[in-house]
């Protein structure tokens, strides 16, 4: 029995794991430490490549959401001027910043309520096709 026990504290000290983590790899082992840290650190090996696996996933639709963004554009106008022009995956990473900081929040909120009361307004637009380049830029734009 202290044997086993002695077995179970090896690989609760090296991989920093419960007392039934320990004792199940054990008998999946047969009694073997070798093979149950082997056993072990594959299965932490494969908890890590998930994770990975989905940061990329991750990554690969935060950049198709961004690209599909840029087919759209949001104009700041007050009556017929337009006043400013950005695309609309730069507005979605301005929510972000609203979304994390209560400080950024605040400013929007003091700034949307300042630009309701001089009558400005927000038109969303849809880049065609057969639109220009220097009609949609890549960078904000401002037309004062």
């Amino acid at each position: 029995m202290n044997s086993e026990l002695e077995k179970i504290d090896i690989l609760r000290s090296r991989l920093d794991i419960s007392y039934k983590e320990a004792k199940e790899a054990l008998d999946a082992a047969g009694g073997d430490v070798v093979q149950a840290l082997i056993n072990l650190e594959g299965k932490e090996r494969n908890s890590g490549e998930y994770f990975q696996d989905k940061g990329r996933e991750m990554l690969g639709q935060l950049k198709e959401f961004l690209h599909k963004g840029q087919e759209y554009k949001v104009k700041v106008k007050k009556g017929d001027k337009t006043v400013l022009t950005v695309p609309a995956s730069l507005g979605a990473l301005g929510l972000l910043g609203v979304l994390a900081s209560s400080e950024i929040a605040l400013i929007g909120a003091l700034g949307t309520a300042a630009a309701m009361t001089q009558k400005y307004t927000l038109e969303f637009e849809r880049k065609s096709a057969a639109a220009d380049e220097e009609d949609f830029p890549d960078s904000a734009e401002q037309d004062i």
